[in-house]
This record gives structure tokens, sequence and C-alpha cells, in this order.
């Protein structure tokens, strides 16, 4: 998702609350941690970026899912250091073998993904398409027809981009999808979002080998450029004839990992306003009191604009009711000016990041950003560089029948839900503004927030948990009865 970093915390919990249990309150262990083993390992990556040897903790191997069909996607050779073993549970091998699909940016490697994507689709049985919505960007469609194709579909969205890593600070290459003694899987993705893609297609995997089929449609979308806005993305693609063909009346993307026993579930987010203020003043020499000048206008602007960050943050942090979804958040992300150190500018710049939850009226809130910029002085003016309007959210009603199928199986699984708006960005935006509910969520509690840090991981028990969870939820949500608007 698009995001900034995030600080590192603390390790997720091994010892008694894994390695006997092997599950996650609420849900029934899928089996129990096995003793680790040793195996050592070599791996030097391209460029000498990253050389050495150290000894990896490896999970000794796992018996193959009680619910796994026969055939798998053929697995590629294995690398140095890339040892799964082999009885590794299936599922988390694939898992492995996409994080290992460089996807980062500025350069991703789309075409390697989608080849994967497309193997795996095809094994499966599914239906492929692909729709380049630009020169390069490519969103491929995986589809399980229903009986009933004149009901609205299930989409399942996910993105196939990563964001950039700085190796220096991860213990493991961050593209080799490492696995240590405690089941942790150490890749850029593991979180954000490779994962959800993954635990999509293991339980519609493991759904066909039940022999299971139902009246709605269900479509995958993997689609590029998320982490760099969606606008040569999703933006695009909901504006195409294919994505209205896809007749979405639910769809799924992404959400976040939670420390705590609670999954968080996402029904909105904010809206993401990236605002230039330029301030126009008086040139002058350095050595001089200049009057009028554009520092001055500047930081007449700084201080408003940082005034409103700090009450919103203390609205926050005195009413634990709240989360970070719930107020506006704002960062000075950037300063420009000068030329010279004795010279004063005749012009400066500030960028700031805001985030508005769908609560504030946008339309007043940018006549207070108009506000802040007329009491700084003349001269001084603003642009957007990115400007959401859109503030849709999806219903959380129990009278609503998608939530309904939805909160269903998490009762009935134990799962304990946090609703909330979601404070950055994903491509659910978009899918909400075409007018389709939509709902953020990854199965990942008792996880530290990792996506964008440091040594992102999901431990692979969790990651199994998730595709029970969504095997449980595409029947629930692909069975949903015809709703009125489809006779």
């Amino acid at each position: 998702m698009a995001w900034g970093a995030h600080p590192i915390l603390p390790p997720y919990p091994s010892g008694g609350e894994f390695s006997h249990s092997g599950g996650v309150p609420g849900l029934t262990p899928r089996r129990p941690l096995p003793r680790p083993t040793s195996v050592s390992v070599t791996t030097e990556l391209a460029g000498g970026l990253w050389r050495g040897r150290w000894v990896i903790n490896h999970l000794a191997t796992l018996p193959p899912a009680l619910c796994s069909p026969g055939p798998r996607p053929a697995m590629a050779p294995g690398k140095p250091g890339k040892s799964t073993g082999a009885s590794e549970d299936p599922s988390v091998t694939l898992f492995r073998e996409y994080l290992r699909i460089d996807t980062v940016h500025p350069k991703p490697d789309y075409d390697a993904a989608v080849r994967f994507l497309e193997r795996v689709g095809t094994n499966l049985g599914l239906a492929c398409q692909k729709v380049e919505v630009c020169q390069g960007r490519v969103v491929l469609i995986l589809t399980w027809q229903g009986t009933n194709p004149r009901l609205r579909s299930i989409l399942l969205n996910s993105h196939t981009d990563v964001v950039p890593v700085f190796e220096e600070h991860w213990t493991y290459p961050p593209f080799e999808a490492v696995k240590d003694s405690q089941g942790n899987i150490y890749a850029r993705g593991a979180q954000d979002m490779k994962c959800v893609s993954i635990q999509y297609l293991e339980a519609i995997r493991r759904l066909k080998a039940e022999g299971k089929c139902f009246a709605r449609t269900i479509h995958l979308t993997f689609v590029p450029d998320e982490e760099v806005g969606g606008h040569k993305g999703m933006e695009m693609f909901v504006q195409r004839p294919e994505f209205r063909a896809l007749n979405v009346g639910f769809a799924l993307d992404e959400g976040l990992a939670s420390p705590s026993d609670t999954f968080s579930v996402f029904y909105g987010e904010k809206s993401p306003w990236w605002i230039k203020v330029k301030c126009m003043g008086s040139p002058g020499h350095g050595s001089r009191f200049i009057s009028n000048t554009a520092a001055e206008k500047m930081h007449k602007v700084i201080t408003s604009f940082l005034a409103f960050r700090e009450s919103e943050k203390q609205r926050l942090k005195s009413d634990s009711s709240l989360t970070l979804g719930d107020v506006t958040s704002l960062n000075l992300t950037m300063l420009e000016g000068g030329v010279s150190f004795n010279v004063v500018p005749s012009e400066m710049a500030a960028g700031f990041d805001i985030r508005i939850p769908p609560t504030v009226d946008l339309k007043a809130f940018e006549e207070q950003v108009a506000a802040w910029c007329r009491g700084a002085g003349d001269g001084v003016t603003y642009e957007f560089h990115q400007k959401c309007m859109d503030q849709h959210v999806t219903s959380t009603e129990e009278s609503d029948p998608w939530w309904k199928a939805f909160s269903g199986v998490c009762r009935d699984m134990k799962l304990q839900l946090k609703l909330e708006i979601f404070p950055a960005a994903t491509d659910s935006r978009y899918i909400r503004a075409a007018g389709h509910p939509a709902i953020g969520f990854s199965p990942m509690n008792r996880t530290p927030v990792l996506l964008h840090d440091h040594n992102e991981f999901l431990n692979e028990q969790v990651f199994l948990q998730g595709i029970d969870i969504y095997a449980r939820l595409l029947p629930a949500l692909a069975s949903v009865p015809p709703l009125p608007a489809e006779g």
C-alpha cells in the first residue's frame, strides 16, 4: 500500500505463544510447530551489495496440507540459500517463490510476476485475461466462473509491486524469502501484499479440490503501480470496459497487520492531499533586513499548518477511542528555496502531505488552507499535486448483505475485528469511487506492522491461518443470495 516508513516494532511473539499451539486465538491450530533444525546457507547478491555466510535456523519440514489438491504448479529450481525442505507446506513454498520475484520500484519486473501468477491460475483451471492499461502496465485477471453469471461478482484485488529497500538494514537479503527458526519469512512484500495474493489463490485451490462451486463469479485482479499511487494501475483500470465487464458486487483488498489479537478491517480511507505552497517576496543581500521576504511568509504558513498538525496529534493522543484513521494527519515533506548563502530568495515553496478522514468536510478544509495562505501575506499561493475528493465508505451495518456475510464468518471463526478508516491509501479508493463496496483486510494478527520497513516478515503459521480464513470467507461472499437489483 502507498505509505511511508514505519518504526520497527518488537519481534513476533515466540516461545509458548507459537511453538506449541501453532495457532492464533479463535482459530483451530493448523498444526504444531516442529523442532527447528539448522541449515548453512551462502548467498551473494549481484554487484556485491551483500556477501557473506550465515547459518539460518530453518524449520523442520511440514507435512502437506490435508486439504491441498494433488498437483501443484512446477516450482523453479532451487538456488543457494533457498532450500525449503521436501515437505514444506506447498502454499508456503509458493508464497516464497512469489516473494523472490523482484517487483521493486523504480523498475519492477512486472512481466515475471504476471507469468508466475498466470501459471498458477492456469494450474487452478482459472480463466486468464491480461489488460494493458498503459504501456508496460498490465492488469492480470483470473476468473472462477460462478453458476449464475448474471449475479454481481466478488473481486479479490491485490497489487504486484513493492517499495524500495535499504539492504544494509536487513538481516537477510530482502528478495531471498529466507525463513528463520520461528517460521518468520523475511522479504519485501511479505506483508504488503504478496501474502494476500497467494492466500486468495490457495484458498481457491482448496475449495476447488473439495469440489465446491458457487453462484457468484470470483475474479482475482493483480494490478501494477499501487505503491506509486495507482495512477497507471487501478485508477485507469476502473475506467475501462474490461473492469465494467467484471460486474463487481463486492471487493476485498489489502489491510494491515495487527500486533494484537484483533484483526483490522478497513471500510474506508482518508483522502490524500498533496499541497505545494509558494511564497513570493522581496529579494536582497543577505547582510540586510529585507522587508516582506518570502521566508517570513513561509514561516507564517508553516506555523499555521503545523499548529493544526499539533492539535490533531493531541486529539488522537487524548482520546483512546480514536485511531490514526479518525484524525487528519499532516506533515511538512518538502522545502525549496534559495540560490546562495548571501542572497535573500524571492521565492520559497513547501510541500505538505495531508490525509483527511471521510468525516471531514473537504470544501471547508480547503477554505481553511486558503485562509492560512492569505494570513501569511500577499504573493502566497497553493496548488494541488494530488487531490482526492472521494469519501465513499463501505457499509458495516448488519443489514448490509455483504457485511453480514463477511462478519458472520468472522464470528463463527471467533475472530476479533477492529473496524477502522485506513490511515493511508490503497487501490480500494478507486474501487469505492467506481461505486463498489470494498473492505481492506489482510489476516495478519499478532504481527508487527512492518510494511515498507526494514526486515519486513510474516510468520508462516499466520500466513497459513490466512488461507483458512479466506477459505471460509469466499464461499460466504460468493453465496450471498440475489439482491433486489439483481432480479
